[in-house]
């Protein structure tokens, strides 16, 4: 089963949040942590493995943060993803001795691709835009 982890899951939070932004902004790993209820600490790994991955910028001191380095067309959910989770593959199908079955084992390799193609073919502009699309429809009382 191909499962991601709330790691992935924030840092696709996160690359929204940046991404909604003007280019020019840094926003604070505080602000960051405070808007998304997660902690500092949590939230700094994440952003040092996006940054190590070439995905974010960060800088210090007091008017510090973290930023795109690209726009946001350029970007894909999955290697974002992948940033955090590595390889996004279904690794029970090939250290699993059960399957012996072409067919089955072409199955699964043809699955993981349409994963892939998906998870590749869906941009962070694309999700800003569908995530603005959604909170226009949020009533606060």
């Amino acid at each position: 089963m191909i499962r991601i982890s709330t790691r992935g899951q924030y840092a696709l939070l996160i690359m929204t949040e940046l991404a909604e932004q003007p280019e020019d902004k840094f926003i604070s790993l505080k602000l960051l942590s405070h808007r998304h209820n997660i902690s500092v600490k949590y939230l700094e790994q994440i952003l040092i493995q996006l940054s190590k991955s070439g995905l974010v910028m960060g800088v210090r001191g007091n008017n510090g943060g973290y930023k795109l380095i690209k726009p946001t067309e350029e970007y894909t959910a999955g290697e974002i993803l992948r940033a955090l989770e590595g390889e996004i593959s279904l690794a029970s199908y090939q250290d699993n001795n059960v399957v012996k079955n072409i067919g089955v084992t072409e199955f699964w390799k043809d699955f993981e691709k349409v994963i892939n193609d998906y998870v590749d073919s869906v941009t962070l502009k694309q999700l800003v835009e569908k995530n603005k699309e959604s909170n226009s429809w949020m009533y606060y009382i």
